[in-house]
């Protein structure tokens, strides 16, 4: 403030308006305020006389500075200096009236707020004091209200539970009098509303009650399914049920006798009033369940009209199959899986025609067809579940039995559409104790069937090889029969009902395989001494066949559901590592690719053997032409007509033999793979021990060419289409040999002046090289002696 006041007294210039630029203003009143403010900070805090010298010469210097033409502007900075100094003065002036009325007014209201206070500590007190003497003289009349609503609670009670009493009662009553009209219909609905409120008192703590209640259900109950069973089973009687024979449920259909329709009625009617009697029954009845080790799913009762329809087979069933008869024969399981099989297409037409017709009458979601299945299945699986623990040490016996169930499995759900989420002979088999009987008889009887065909004559012959459209794989019949083995035993396992089940087999199989693998590797050692010869051939073909099926196998959508169960098994085992569980996860790898490797390994060794003596044969071969004069062959010119060299013949026929034995023994894809790694291993041979190792003249380098190019390309040229494409260095190498002296002397030229920056590649490419380093090539030309005397 001290300072504006200074600057003020300074006597004003004159304003130039020759710099009066509306923006430049601005920019200059802003930077004035802000120096204005901070120098205010700067006296406040400071407080002397010398710091307020040193702030206004500090000032001026930066606002005028040296610059004489910068007085001009001191006119206009005293003004807002002085604005600036006005607003300054204001704003004191406003707070300094403001805050005392503020303070003011708080303290008042302060005040204010102590003395409402006060009075209503005062009341406090009295109030207090009042409520207590008023709870005194209220608490005798509080005890004996409790009481009285204690007594009032414990009459409604006792009025609610006879009220229960009465309409158990009333509902008997009901019964009684319609049992005695004749009208069952009415009884039989009055018997679902009292089967509703036992339901509904379950939770009661009346024991009492649910007692009375339960009895009086259950003696109605008995009578009504009495009677109407009683009258079914007459109904029944009338339509020739059971129908024992096929015939005899076709004749039902087709000829019925004149008071059928009558019949049928009755049928309907004493069909649903069964079906009224359905929730009682289940209240009542305990269904009969086999032990929880055999983790049947859970499943409702089957219906009671069609519980009654099964007694009469039900008791043939035992009759036969049961005790002493000589039906019961415990070897001869297919004859009671054939007698179930038979009575469920007896019946089938019957129960689709008759039956489920009055079911979706009533708009019941049961299928008639399907509960009649189930009632003769749970036979069954009783029937098995007896019968399994006499033979599970008989090896024959057992693997007879589960043969059987399979079939009757199949069949059961093929052919009779049984669903999969039911109970079935699958769950017996999961057993514990069963099931681990079952694996060891697969493997012992997989095991001996490998021996079995290992041993054969005709092991290493195919079956198809006088069929060339069949025999694309050349698969020796040992595989087949092995592989056929494996596909047999998916079939077996593949309807059981737990993944953790599946993936026990799963392990069989690959361990089946494992087996298999090492049995072929044997034989395949004591082959090695001929590795071109028939059965080493028909072992490499079998392995490259059981490699090829296994990868087939692992898009099966049966495999790939496994292989996510795996996921699973191992995510909660912490078996895997993370990338392991993650290739498993994303499908990058299957559940036989362990196997698969090892198959693949073996495989390339086999391939690797034959290759090697191939290649050896062939090297003894080319000893004559590894020989060649190349440096004193004539030129082209100077021959009619070029010829194939007389050294090169063994090389090619011993080639030619090798790869027509082979391409005949070997399956396709193995043959290719062949050719391939020989040619490999060939082109770099002839490279390095025959060119490298010799030098040519014109007619040599012309003569390697046409040997080449002409005789040993054409070899490979039934299996591929461009056969020098996989001999780069040799018929790169001809193509140097071969270049007219002006593009040879260019290409040295271009050679030795290139550098690591500047490389030969584009020159190279242009003659046709483009495997070959600048080194190789370099070399190759080295190796020609047809160049230019430089003494002419």
């Amino acid at each position: 403030m001290l300072a504006a006041g200074e600057i003020g007294d300074v006597p004003a210039a004159p304003c130039c308006p020759e710099s009066g630029d509306e923006t430049k203003n601005t920019e200059e009143k802003s930077d004035v305020n802000t120096a204005a403010l901070v120098g205010s900070e700067q006296l406040g805090q400071g407080g002397g006389d010398h710091e307020l010298l040193l702030y206004v010469s500090a000032f001026i210097e930066k606002e005028v500075g040296s610059d004489l033409k910068s007085l001009k502007t001191l006119g206009k900075l005293i003004e807002q200096m002085t604005e600036s100094k006005v607003k300054l003065e204001e704003q004191v002036l406003t707070i300094s009236s403001e805050i005392p009325k503020r303070i003011q007014s708080a303290l008042k209201d302060a005040e204010e707020a102590k003395q409402a206070l006060g009075d209503i500590l005062g009341q406090e007190a009295p109030l207090f004091s009042s409520i207590n003497s008023h709870l005194l003289i209220a608490q005798p009349w509080t005890d004996d209200l409790g009481a009285m609503i204690s007594q009032i609670e414990e009459i409604e009670r006792h009025l609610t539970y006879l009220k229960w009493v009465s309409q158990i009662e009333e509902l008997s009553d009901n019964i009684q009098q319609y049992l005695m009209t004749n009208s069952v219909p009415e009884a039989a609905s009055t018997l679902v509303t009292m089967t509703e409120l036992d339901i509904k008192l379950q939770e009661s703590s009346c024991t009492h009650l649910l007692s009375f209640m339960r009895a009086t259900v259950k003696f109605w109950h008995k009578i009504l399914k009495d009677k109407l069973t009683s009258d079914f089973e007459e109904i029944l009687a009338q339509l020739h049920w059971p129908f024992i024979t096929h015939t005899q449920s076709q004749a039902v259909g087709a000829s019925r006798p004149a008071s059928t329709p009558e019949t049928y009625a009755s049928l309907e009617t004493l069909f649903c009033q069964l079906l009224k009697l359905q929730a009682s029954d289940e209240l009542l009845t305990e269904s009969k369940q086999l032990p929880e080790k055999y983790c049947l799913p859970a499943s409702p009762s089957v219906a009671l009209p069609i519980q009654i329809m099964l007694v009469p087979l039900q008791k043939r069933f035992r009759y036969h199959f049961r005790g002493s008869r000589q039906t019961n024969v415990i070897s001869k399981p297919e004859w009671y899986f054939a007698q179930v099989l038979l009575w469920i297409g007896s019946h089938s037409h019957f129960l689709d025609e008759k039956i489920q017709p009055i079911l979706d009458k009533v708009g019941s979601a049961v299928n008639a067809r399907l509960e009649f299945s189930r009632g003769l299945v749970m036979l069954v699986l009783e029937k098995l579940a007896s019968d399994i623990p006499c033979l599970l040490y008989d090896d024959s016996l057992f693997c007879h039995l589960v043969d059987e169930v399979l079939l009757f499995e199949r069949e059961l759900h093929s052919v009779h559409g049984y669903p999969s989420t039911f109970a079935s002979c699958m769950h017996i088999l999961s057993e514990e104790t069963c099931f681990q009987r079952w694996l060891t008889v697969e493997r012992k009887f997989a095991l001996q069937k490998m021996d079995s065909m290992l041993s054969s004559e005709a092991a290493w012959v195919s079956q198809y090889k006088d069929i060339t459209d069949v025999d694309e794989m050349k698969v020796p019949d040992c595989a087949e029969v092995f592989m056929t083995l494996l596909l047999v035993i998916t079939d077996r396992y593949k309807n059981l009902p737990t993944a953790s089940r599946k993936l026990q087999f799963l392990e069989l199989q690959k361990d089946l395989v494992d087996d298999f693998r090492i049995r072929l590797t044997q034989v395949m050692k004591e082959e090695t001494r001929a590795p071109l010869g028939f059965r080493y051939c028909a072992i490499l073909n079998a392995v490259n066949y059981i490699s090829t099926v296994l990868a087939d196998w692992a898009d099966n959508v049966f495999f790939l559901q496994l292989q996510q169960a795996a996921l699973e098994v191992f995510a909660e085992n912490n078996v895997l590592s993370k990338l392991q569980l993650g290739q498993l996860a994303s499908m990058e790898s299957s559940v036989f690719d362990d196997m698969i490797n090892l198959l693949e390994r073996l495989k390339l060794d086999m391939l690797t053997r034959q290759v090697d003596h191939v290649f050896r044969e062939v090297k003894d071969a080319a000893k004559l032409y590894k020989k060649e004069r190349w440096l004193s062959l004539p030129s082209q010119s100077e021959q009619a007509v070029m010829s194939l060299s007389s050294s090169a013949c063994p090389l090619l026929l011993t080639l030619r033999d090798r790869l027509l034995q082979l391409e005949q023994q070997l399956c396709f894809s193995l043959f290719n793979i062949f050719w391939q790694m020989l040619v490999e291993k060939l082109d770099l041979y002839l490279y390095q021990e025959i060119i490298l190792a010799n030098h040519f003249n014109e007619g040599g380098a012309a003569q390697l060419q046409f040997d080449m190019t002409r005789n040993l390309f054409p070899l490979f040229s039934h299996y591929c289409k461009r056969p020098e494409n996989y001999f780069k260095h040799v018929k790169e190498a001809c193509i140097i040999l071969n270049l007219n002296i002006g593009s040879a002397l260019l290409l040295k030229d271009v050679l030795q002046s290139a550098s690591e920056h500047i490389p030969a590649t584009a020159a190279l490419n242009e003659v046709g090289v483009y495997k070959l380093a600048q080194q190789d090539v370099e070399i190759l030309l080295n190796l020609r002696t047809n160049w230019p005397n430089p003494g002419k």
